[in-house]
C-alpha cells in the first residue's frame, strides 16, 4: 500500500499520496490511522478490511486505556480517569482522603524504612500500574519514579507512600492533558531540562527530569534515577541535558518522517550556567573527562546549530516538578504549565 516505516519508531508508517499524508500507528492489533484527508482515510481501511479482519471503532475515543474527547475547535483532551478508578479499586481505597500533591516535599525513603511487607505481590502490582499512567500524568512521574526504587524488598513505609500516590490521584480522577489545536500547527520544539544532584540517598545518584513541548503541548518526560554517581551539580546537570538532547533529537526524528520541517533550532531550558558554559565552551576539560560522551553529544549538536541551550531561573524550571516533591503552590504552578487539566475545561463545547 506504499506506506513507509519511520526510522524512529518502528510502529509508525506514513503514507504521502499527492499532498496529503496518511499515518498510521500499529500497537499489536490496535490500529490508530489519522491523515489530512478523509476519503483517503477510510480507502485505506477499505483495503485493509479487504485483508484483515477488522471492527472500524470511528473516531479515536478510547486506546489502550487512554480516553480521548474533543472540543469543537479541535482541543484533544486525554486522560486515563477509568484507569485510575481501577487501580484504586485495586488498592482498596475507593474511600480515601485525596491528598494535595503524590508525594511529600522533599521526602526521601532508605531501603531500610519499615518493616518488610509480607506479600509484596500487592506493592508491585499497583506500582506497574502507576507506571502506566505516567503517559497522561506527568504531575506523577518523580513520585511513581520514587516507589518503583524498591520493588524488589518494599516495606510498609514504601507502601504509604504508593498510598499518598492514590490519595492524591483520587482527589484528581479526571486530570489530563489538554493538547491545543492552535498549537499543534507551531512548529517550535522547547525542551526544560533539570537535575537534583545526589538526590538517592541509597545511592547518591542524581535524578534527571525533562519535558519537551511542541509548541506548548507536552510531548514528551521523563523523571528518571542517573546511571552512575555524578561528583558536582554541573556533571548531574550535564548528564540530564544529554538526556534531553538525544530526546529532542528523536522527536526532531519523527517529525522529520512525517515532513515537517522546524524552522528554528529546538531550545533547552537549563537552570545552571555552568552546564550552559559547557555547551559553548570549544575547550576539552580534563575535570570532565568522565563526561566525555555526553559532552561531545550536546557541545557537537549545539556547535552546529541543531540545538540552543539557555539559562532559565530555578523557580521557573517546569523539570523541577520532575525531580523532587514539592509545596503545593510551586507544585500547582508547575503542573498548570503541563497542560494538566479537567473535562470542566471542555464541558459545553464537545
Amino acid at each position: 500500500m506504499n506506506f513507509q516505516a519511520s526510522v524512529s519508531d518502528t510502529s509508525l508508517f506514513i503514507k504521502q499520496d499527492d499532498g496529503d499524508i496518511v499515518i498510521l500507528l500499529l500497537y499489536v492489533d490496535d490500529i490508530i490511522l489519522t491523515g489530512s484527508n478523509s476519503i483517503k482515510i477510510q480507502k485505506m481501511i477499505d483495503k485493509l478490511s479487504e485483508v484483515f479482519d477488522l471492527k472500524d471503532m470511528g473516531q479515536l475515543t478510547f486506546f489502550l486505556g487512554l480516553q480521548i474527547s474533543y472540543k469543537n475547535n479541535g482541543d484533544i483532551f486525554v486522560h486515563q480517569s477509568k484507569y485510575i478508578k481501577d487501580v484504586i479499586h485495586k488498592a482498596g481505597m475507593d474511600t480515601c482522603k485525596p491528598a494535595a500533591t503524590p508525594c511529600k516535599p522533599h521526602d526521601q525513603m532508605l531501603f531500610s524504612d519499615g518493616s518488610l511487607m509480607s506479600d509484596p505481590s500487592l506493592y508491585r502490582s499497583i506500582v506497574g500500574s502507576l507506571q502506566y499512567l505516567t503517559f497522561t500524568r506527568p504531575d506523577i512521574a518523580y513520585a511513581v519514579n520514587t516507589v518503583c526504587q524498591f520493588m524488589s524488598s518494599p516495606t510498609e513505609r514504601h507502601y504509604a507512600a504508593v498510598k499518598r500516590i492514590l490519595r492524591y490521584l483520587h482527589g484528581t480522577l479526571h486530570h489530563g492533558i489538554l493538547y491545543s489545536a492552535d498549537q499543534m500547527t507551531t512548529r517550535t520544539i522547547t525542551a526544560f531540562s533539570d537535575a537534583d544532584w545526589a538526590a538517592d540517598l541509597n545511592t547518591r545518584r542524581s535524578i534527571t527530569g525533562y519535558v519537551v513541548y511542541l509548541g506548548n503541548n507536552p510531548v514528551s518526560w521523563q523523571s528518571k534515577k542517573q546511571c552512575s554517581v555524578s561528583r558536582s551539580s554541573t556533571e548531574a546537570e550535564y548528564k540530564a541535558l544529554a538526556h534531553t538532547a538525544a530526546d529532542v533529537a528523536w522527536i526532531r526524528g519523527i517529525l522529520k518522517d512525517l515532513e515537517v520541517c522546524l524552522p528554528s533550532p529546538p531550545i533547552i531550558h537549563c537552570d545552571n550556567m555552568s552546564a550552559i558554559a559547557l555547551t559553548a565552551n570549544p575547550v576539552f576539560h580534563s575535570r570532565i573527562k568522565h563526561l566525555d560522551t555526553d559532552f561531545h553529544f550536546v557541545r557537537e549538536r549545539v556547535q552546529q546549530g541543531d540545538l540552543k541551550v539557555v539559562y532559565i531561573p530555578t523557580e521557573d524550571q517546569i523539570a523541577d516538578v520532575l525531580t523532587k516533591g514539592l509545596h503545593s503552590p510551586a507544585f500547582l504552578r508547575h503542573c498548570y504549565n503541563l497542560r494538566l487539566s479537567t473535562p470542566a475545561t471542555i464541558e459545553g463545547e464537545c
